[in-house]
Parts: structure tokens; sequence; C-alpha cells
């Protein structure tokens, strides 16, 4: 009988336990609850406008880490139509001229940075505004393909959600334009002591050719910033001014 009782196998239980299916199925619930938490977040920024933008978190708490104590943010929001004309135009013309045109994406861009960047020498990106609205407006800064693949979702929930019009003008209030200094208002009254609605369009352009933000001042342009001004004017009005982007 001892021997008999040796010889015998114990086949393991295959089925799984409910609490183990029961973790399972919170598993593949995760991505649908973040589909519709994601799609939240941008219909409602179509309404409200946002106290503050992931990039300024992020650069607050930089700041912060490097010791940095007396670190401040400035951001005052402007709605579009309170802002001077010149500005929208003067962002198109510097960061994304086909913008009225393409769906988030501009694969002509994208093709011609391609090709620079194969050719060697100094990298060439191709991001939209509406990308750079959706990178700034909701992630962290850095390069991951998680972060790059959460960009173009997000991108295309803000261009099948918002009007153009609204995503030009987040652009132009959560983008950087000197260091901590957030959005047009914000920098009109930080480098000139006006409202936004008063820029000229030298000043516009010259904000729209600020960046990157830490190494070029719009309030004291340098010899780069200058010819670049002057190239972004140009572009403006070849594009046709305000008319380019349906304004009167």
């Amino acid at each position: 009988m001892g021997a008999e009782r040796s010889n015998l196998k114990v086949e393991p239980d295959l089925e799984p336990s409910p609490r183990r299916r029961w973790r399972w199925r919170r598993l593949l619930w995760l991505p649908v609850l973040f589909v519709g938490f994601s799609v939240l977040q941008v219909l409602v920024l179509r309404f409200i406008d946002p106290p503050v933008s992931s990039v300024m978190l992020w650069r607050y708490g930089e700041a912060l880490g490097e010791g940095d104590w007396s670190y401040r943010l400035h951001y005052h929001w402007r709605d579009l139509d309170q802002m001077a004309p010149s500005l929208p135009i003067s962002l198109v013309a510097a960061e994304d001229q086909r913008f009225p045109e393409h769906n988030g994406f501009d694969l002509q861009a994208i093709e011609k940075a391609r090709d620079h960047n194969a050719r060697g020498g100094r990298l060439r990106g191709a991001s939209t505004i509406s990308q750079q609205v959706a990178k700034n407006l909701f992630l962290w800064q850095g390069r991951s393909w998680i972060r790059k693949g959460l960009e173009v979702w997000y991108t295309v929930l803000i261009e099948a959600l918002w009007p153009k019009s609204r995503i030009l003008e987040m652009y132009a209030n959560i983008a950087e334009f000197g260091d901590g200094i957030y959005g047009a208002q914000a920098a009109s009254q930080q480098y000139w002591n006006k409202d936004a609605s008063r820029l000229s369009p030298a000043e516009s352009a010259r904000l729209a050719a600020g960046p990157p933000p830490r190494r070029y001042s719009a309030a004291k342009p340098g010899p780069y910033v200058q010819r670049r001004a002057a190239w972004i004017q140009r572009q403006a009005r070849q594009l046709g001014g305000g008319a380019y982007l349906g304004e009167e």
C-alpha cells in the first residue's frame, strides 16, 4: 500500500482562483479607464482654461530640486481675441505654417526633417503646434517611446475635440517665452510692461522667435533673435496675415 501511495501524482489545479481572475479583469479595464479619462480631460479643457500645465509643474519642481527657492511662475491667461492680431499669425509662421491645413501631424515637415537629419548636422524637429500643446499641457519632459505615444494620442484627441482656434489659443497661453514666463500676456507684462493686446508686429515676432527661452531674450534680442524675428514677419505677410487663420 505504501509503495502504491508513493506512486500517486497530484495533478496541479490549473483553474485560476476567483481572486486571480478579478485581478486580471481589473488590469484589462485600465486601458478603458485611461481612454475615458483622457477624453474627459481634453473635452473639459475645450471650455475651461487650465490653471497650470504639466510643463509648468515640471519646471517648478526642477527649480526646487536645484535649490532655487526664489523661482516663480508667471502665467496670466488671455483669450485669443484679447491678444494682438499679429501674435497668432507670428506663432504659426514661426512654428507650424501648415497649421490650418493638417490634422495634427505635418507629414511633409516630418519627411523634410528626416531627410535633413539623415544628412547630418543640427537635428531638426517637425512637431506641430498641436503636438506641442499635447506635450506641454498633459505630459512630462524628456524623451521616451511611451511619452511619444501619449503625445500622439493626446494630439489626436485635441484635433478631434477642439477647433483650431482653441488649439492656437492654448498654445499662445502655455508656451514658455522666458524662464518661468508662460503665455503671451505674462511675457508682454514682463518684457514691455503692457497688455498682450497692445503687442506690435515686431514684438509678436520676437516672442515667436524666442525658443529655447532660457538662451534667448525677446526683450533684449541678440543678432539671432533679430534675424529670426525679421524672417517671421516676412513669412507672416506672405501667408496673408490674420486672413490665413480665418480672421477678419
